[in-house]
């Protein structure tokens, strides 16, 4: 394919993303979604954690303690249900999310 149907392929699917966009009211440009945070979401989430030792574990330590309520990526994180139940089934997972807990701390006491 040439320069020149490259450049319309890409166009053409440029328009299609913002016609979607306007048909269904979602906005595929804006990554937060445009709503903010779910607090309601977000709690059902902890307590659904607060089932599983090694989260009460991390959830007690007091230099994570804020980083539930306060950080804008840990609550972002723990916004998503797919995300919640990868933690509980994968200990990879879990590792992760600990150790993104300790970046935001370690972040925060700078």
């Amino acid at each position: 394919m040439n320069k020149f149907g490259r450049g319309i392929v890409a166009l053409l699917g440029i328009l299609l993303t913002i016609i979607s966009s306007i048909i269904s009211s979602v906005n595929f440009f804006d990554l937060s979604g445009g709503k903010g945070l779910n607090t309601e979401k977000i709690e059902k989430n902890i307590e659904k954690l607060k089932g599983y030792s090694w989260f009460n574990e991390v959830y007690k330590m007091e230099e994570h303690q804020r980083s539930f309520y306060v950080s804008l990526k840990i609550r972002k994180y723990l916004q998503s249900s797919m995300r919640v139940n990868r933690l509980i089934r994968c200990e990879k997972e879990r590792v992760k999310f600990i150790l993104m807990l300790e970046e935001v701390a370690r972040l925060r006491n700078k």
